[in-house]
């Protein structure tokens, strides 16, 4: 039945949309995830900084602080101990954390920027976007509130193998919610561990962390990254269906389905390239 989930041990939904099965005792791990580089405009030896930093959709908040470091010339950890002080407007949902709200985006830097100054542009210009009434509208139809509908495009953003994909991922998450479902996602389980890049393994999946979508309920705490428009588009208003599995099988081929042994049949497919040495990703 759609409203009942196969035990854990059976079966799971990882980063990127990909999906392994546990075998005789043995997790057969999804390809690892490719680290973003950092994006900054090339600029002459003669300059002191560059004239604009790129957040790209989908970083998280520390690899913001690094880039925000490194694009103004300040030691280390400087932009992540500014954000106490630097009067960010964030919903009391977030509890201080700028987690989502680091909007991506390209942004001017000049002699004056500050990682105070930077971070609150970039809070500011993250609620421009994600606090209109249309994110309401669409938080209210779906039972969760604003801050949970960031959270989704959060997970969406990690989990969509293609923009295209990000409405049916979102609509998995949905369902998964209304009936109760764990969402095994193996892109929370990497925020949870402060990890980028891992081949998620059983031991992973039972760490205790609020993080663990594996062995906790419902929605992670926070946002998992800072989502851009599409993933934010996805999270308000996805497609209908009743999907709630899904699997990347190899580049442009993600399948969703609402029948487990057609996931199974997918995950098979998806495990047996990735042992032929053929890429099961981008």
């Amino acid at each position: 039945m759609l409203n009942e989930t196969p035990q854990r041990s059976a079966m799971r939904l990882t980063r990127r949309g990909r999906a392994s099965l546990i075998a005789g005792g043995a997790l057969v791990a999804a390809a690892a995830a490719v680290a973003v580089p950092l994006l900054l405009p090339h600029h002459g030896s003669g300059d002191k900084r560059p004239q604009a930093l790129t957040v790209p959709e989908g970083w998280r908040a520390g690899q913001v602080y690094e880039a925000l470091d490194k694009a103004l010339g300040v030691p280390a950890g400087t932009s992540k101990k500014a954000v106490p002080k630097a009067g960010l407007k964030l919903p009391g949902d977030a509890e201080g954390n700028p987690e989502g709200y680091l909007f991506p985006a390209t942004y001017p830097l000049n002699d004056k920027s500050t990682p105070a100054g930077l971070l609150s542009y970039m809070v500011s210009t993250a609620n421009r976007k994600l606090n209109g009434s249309q994110v309401t509208a669409g938080a209210d139809r779906d039972a969760v509130n604003p801050y949970q509908t960031l959270t989704i495009a959060s997970i969406v953003e990690a989990e969509a193998a293609t923009k295209e994909d990000m409405g049916k991922v979102a609509r998995v998450i949905y369902n998964r919610l209304d009936r109760g479902m764990p969402l095994q996602m193996d892109s929370t389980i990497n925020y949870g561990l402060n990890r980028s890049t891992l081949d998620t393994t059983t031991k992973d999946t039972r760490a205790e962390n609020p993080y663990n979508t594996y062995v906790r309920m419902g929605l992670p705490p926070t946002p998992i990254a800072n989502p851009g428009a599409q993933a934010m588009k996805a999270a308000i208003s996805p497609p209908q269906g009743d999907w709630v599995y899904f699997v990347t099988v190899k580049p442009g081929d993600t399948r969703f389905t609402a029948n487990f042994d057609e996931q199974q049949k997918n995950v098979a497919e998806f495990n047996k390239l990735r042992t032929s040495g053929k890429p099961s990703s981008a």
